[in-house]
């Protein structure tokens, strides 16, 4: 496996030809450029969303080229503060093309999440998120083992049908009236 972060994680959105699936199975994250952003959302003030204008741009790129960029979102209801703060953000990512859904994750099987948070691209490569022990990003370790990304692929494929649109989400049981969208 390769390590990859920054501008060289970026190149593999750029360079991919069919598009970039992402499964999610934290319930937060501890992204330096969401530190402010989460803390105006936790007090209730508005948020411009300026700092997902890199990323947006990224995934306009990409989407706007004809390349998909799915996400499914497996969470623990009822949400954590961090999912809710997702869930107020998450139009501002569909704007830019990404496709979205959430998976409750007691509707799923234990073995569909043990990869733990990964991007498929085009079916090829598997880039798998690493994290320090306090939860911060510290890039993709990058394989293109065929065993590895077929395992990839098939929970994939098994969670996408169950994951809901997150328009249709956001109106759902799941969702509660404390988020703030």
């Amino acid at each position: 496996m390769q390590h990859l972060a920054g501008d060289d994680f970026e190149r593999l959105f750029l360079e991919c030809k069919r598009g970039a699936f992402r499964l999610e199975t934290q319930d937060s994250y501890s992204e330096p450029e969401e530190d402010e952003p989460f803390r105006k959302f936790l007090a209730g003030e508005p948020d411009p969303l300026d700092w997902a204008a890199p990323w947006d741009a990224l995934m306009r790129d990409v989407t706007g080229s004809g390349r998909t960029v799915e996400r499914v979102r497996v969470v623990t209801v009822p949400h954590s503060d961090y999912t809710r703060f997702l869930l107020s953000t998450t139009a501002d990512s569909l704007a830019s093309g990404e496709h979205i859904r959430w998976l409750p994750r007691h509707l799923t099987r234990a073995e569909d999440t043990a990869p733990g948070d990964y991007w498929l691209f085009d079916d090829d490569v598997a880039a798998f998120h690493l994290f320090t022990p306090a939860g911060e990003w510290t890039g993709v370790a990058v394989s293109t083992d065929p065993v590895i990304v077929g395992h990839c692929c098939a929970v994939r494929d098994r969670l996408r049908p169950q994951g809901i649109p997150h328009l249709e989400y956001i109106e759902s049981k799941y969702v509660t009236s404390t988020v703030q969208l």
